[in-house]
């Protein structure tokens, strides 16, 4: 049963290694629906680059500290 557990915890982690970044991407996406659903046309994908591009860089300076 532990092996069980500790192979779902290395499988979950290779898939949410930072949950900071795991909720910041979710929060874009949301975003982004909920511009879909005001704003037809190519403004929902705007969104998501620009937001998930935001997300990236913040990251990568973060790690960089």
């Amino acid at each position: 049963m532990r092996l069980v557990l500790g192979i779902l915890r290395e499988l979950a982690g290779l898939f949410v290694d930072d949950g900071l970044l795991a909720v910041a991407i979710l929060a874009v996406v949301a975003v982004a629906a909920l511009v879909a659903k005001a704003i037809p046309g190519i403004a929902p994908g705007l969104v998501l680059l620009a937001g998930l591009l935001a997300v990236l860089v913040a990251n990568v300076l973060a790690a960089r500290r």
